[in-house]
């Protein structure tokens, strides 16, 4: 306790911190809350879950004063986040009386505008803070505190733009606090630009590498889900989270999870806000103790007792694999990553390891139980959703065919499959495809040949056979 008073942090959040039992500060509020009570700007270089909030929130309450306007706007990346810090820095202002309210898209506008009016601080996604400024209903002439948590994520998910726009709204006789697990050029020129001398400081990763087990299964891809299942079932475990790249691989998995009696929920970006909030407290609370999601979890949520991560889908971003299995090991507590490889997975695979040398084992897969599999829509999901024109046998059809895709569902792959008619031509429901561009396949039959394409706009010729054609048909079972 002591040590945290000895930072310069007064006494209503003393009593907070108290409350919550904080026995020693971090290093990242060691190096910074000093610096961020004396007014300066600082550039905080910090992993998930090394205590930053508290870091930027004890300047919020001690430089904000209660019914004065919004004087305090954090910006983070995802709705989660936002959600998050919001609740942390409601509670460390609690006994200042400062009203936080968090605002984000996905969610009705009208009870974000009416807590603006009596608003203390703010914390917000760049989406939604831009569209209340540009309808008039959010006015940033009184902020004295600007906090990007997370900013190398804004820049990854594109909202750079929107951040600057909202950091010139703001008056320039402000503080500005710059948190970030890694320092891009960019994040480095908008110091530059937006910042008054900046104190860089940096912090160790939170994560510790003695405590984190890290280990790979080599495998086919229609064997993936068996061997999760099995793993699921006979891993001793807390709480579980298993990443996949897309939303539909997602919703593949824990469809599948459920139907081979692993009780699981999902998470990803394409469910509404509430949703995505029920899912992450359920998680955190009274269970299912798994959650299969994608990288929208990944990153600032504070998750405890997280004691495996399995990566179903390897990331194309080496970071990102990083910033995943930052999940667990924290905190002086055990943590396992499990990465479950195909061939496809290789690639990205081999480039993490370059990156970050990791000390990765090899282990022999088990004997595995063949599992019952639950298709979605009537297409061939065996060991996940396959990206429409690779090679498979079986299912809805795939097909070959020549011509860039100019809007369906994956890149132009060979291969052969098909619904119904064992050869010939097909006519039929293309998707997705410019008038009179190269057509897309149909949805049945035949074998290797071309197609006309009809579908949502239609074209014809010769193109990409996605979604038929080729091959043999009448099975489900796909071997990608």
């Amino acid at each position: 306790m002591e040590s945290f008073r000895k930072l310069g942090i007064g006494e209503q959040l003393m009593k907070v911190i108290a409350e919550e039992g904080f026995k020693e500060p971090s290093e990242i509020q060691v190096k910074t809350i000093p610096l961020i009570l004396q007014g300066k700007d600082v550039i905080g270089g910090s992993a998930t879950g090394s205590g930053k909030t508290l870091a930027f929130g004890a300047g919020i309450v001690q430089f904000v004063e209660r019914g004065k306007g919004v004087q305090a706007l954090v910006l983070a990346p995802t709705r989660e986040l936002a959600e998050q810090v919001c609740q942390s820095i409601r509670k460390y202002g609690k006994f200042k009386g400062l009203f936080v309210i968090s605002i984000y898209g996905g969610v009705s506008m009208m009870p974000q505008i009416d807590n603006l009016r009596k608003a203390d601080v703010v914390v917000g996604t760049p989406g939604r803070v831009l569209d209340l400024m540009r309808r008039g209903d959010f006015k940033l002439d009184r902020v004295k505190i600007l906090v990007l948590d997370e900013a190398d994520r804004m820049l990854d998910m594109g909202f750079i733009d929107d951040v600057e726009q909202i950091i010139r709204a703001c008056p320039k006789e402000r503080q500005t606090l710059l948190f970030s697990a890694t320092i891009e050029e960019e994040l480095t020129s908008i110091s530059r630009r937006y910042m008054k001398d900046p104190v860089k400081v940096s912090a160790e990763q939170y994560v510790d590498p003695k405590k984190l087990s890290q280990c790979y299964y080599n495998i086919q891809e229609n064997q993936k889900l068996s061997l999760l299942v099995h793993l699921l079932k006979h891993e001793s475990s807390g709480l579980v989270m298993v990443f996949c790249n897309t939303q539909s691989t997602t919703d593949f998995v824990c469809r599948n999870l459920k139907t081979n009696g692993v009780e699981v929920q999902a998470m990803h970006g394409g469910y509404s806000q509430a949703r995505r909030k029920k899912v992450l407290d359920s998680f955190k609370s009274q269970g299912p103790n798994i959650i299969a999601c994608t990288d929208v979890a990944a990153r600032g949520l504070h998750i405890e007792g997280v004691t495996h991560i399995y990566n179903y889908n390897q990331p194309a971003d080496s970071k990102q694999y990083v910033h995943r299995i930052g999940r667990t090991a924290r905190a002086g507590k055990d943590g396992k990553v499990i990465n479950l490889l195909s061939e496809r997975d290789y690639e990205n695979f081999d480039r993490i390891l370059r990156d970050y040398s990791l000390d990765v084992q090899k282990i022999e897969a088990p004997q595995l139980e063949r599992i019952r599999i639950v298709k979605d829509s009537g297409f061939d999901r065996d060991s996940g959703p396959r990206n429409f024109g690779q090679r498979g046998r079986g299912g809805f059809g795939r097909g070959s065919g020549r011509g860039p895709p100019r809007g369906g569902f994956g890149p132009r792959r060979e291969g052969s499959g098909g619904f119904g008619r064992p050869e010939g031509r097909s006519e039929g429901f293309g998707r997705r495809e410019d008038s009179g561009s190269r057509g897309e396949g149909s949805f049945g039959s035949g074998g290797e040949g071309r197609s006309s394409g009809g579908g949502y706009h239609h074209g014809g010729g010769r193109g990409p056979k996605r979604f038929g054609s080729g091959g043999r048909g009448g099975g489900f079972r796909g071997n990608r």
